[in-house]
């Protein structure tokens, strides 16, 4: 059982997270109003919220900001209108984990919840490596869970430090999005999402000099993603030298 907490000002929509989710044996609080939440999540800090970006008395935006900016980790799940691509964007690059686009299935979302709580509580991090990682100018430290270009920290979320390193323990092997999400979000069945794809372009657009002709992570048409096995070699090889 976890603790969520579900800021959404809909109180029909609110009514039914908290109905489905208290059925899956969660312990759920909502809150209509983004000042509230934000009180309650700091005071009570739950495992998880669902939040709904477009609140009375404080926005999504501005809720995401001040919660990351207090150091508060748990994950967050973002729900957007459809359509609104900036807003996922918007909301992905101040912290938040995962997005549902209204209107969604509640078996989708219950999936995501899901997927969100086992990630936060460990999973697989045991089974990665603990030595740092070299690629280009770039150096990946998995137990710091740091990233940093010539010694300048990059400021990476927790899932696109995930991605990143999946992506790298592959050693330039293609990994599809449904491995992806399996990996980084935990998925065990496929879930039709744009997120593995969302999250590429954010982690480019931190770690590429020119995120449109990407020199690190790399797409392959029809099948995925990898990592460019030459550069990756040729990093290790230097930093062995060194």
């Amino acid at each position: 059982m976890a603790c969520i907490l579900v800021v959404e000002d809909n109180a029909d929509l609110a009514y039914g997270l908290q109905r489905n989710l208290e059925y899956e044996g969660h312990d759920v609080t909502v809150e209509g109003n983004g000042q509230r939440g934000l009180v309650r999540a700091r005071h009570a800090p739950p495992d998880l919220i669902v939040l709904d970006l477009m609140l009375p008395g404080l926005d999504g935006f501005a809720f995401l900001q001040t919660l990351r900016t207090n150091k508060l980790t748990m994950p967050v799940l973002i729900l957007t209108a459809r359509g609104e691509e900036a807003d996922k964007v918007r909301g992905l690059r101040l912290g938040a984990d995962d997005y549902v686009t209204k209107p969604f299935g509640v078996m989708e979302l219950l999936a995501r919840v899901d997927a969100l709580l086992r990630r936060s509580h460990g999973f697989d991090d045991r089974n990665r490596a603990n030595t740092p990682h070299h690629l280009g100018d770039l150096t990946i430290d998995p137990r710091a869970r740091s990233v940093t270009r010539r010694g300048s920290p990059l400021s990476l979320t927790p899932k696109e430090f995930d991605l990143l390193l999946a992506l790298i323990e592959r050693a330039g092997a293609v990994a599809s999005r449904l491995e992806l999400m399996r990996q980084v979000w935990g998925y065990s069945a496929a879930v039709v999402s744009r997120t593995v794809d969302t999250h590429i372009a954010e982690l480019r657009r931190k770690i590429e000099d020119d995120p449109s002709n990407p020199r690190y992570v790399i797409t392959v048409r029809k099948a995925g993603y990898r990592i460019d096995p030459g550069v990756l070699e040729g990093a290790t090889n230097r930093a062995g030298s060194a």
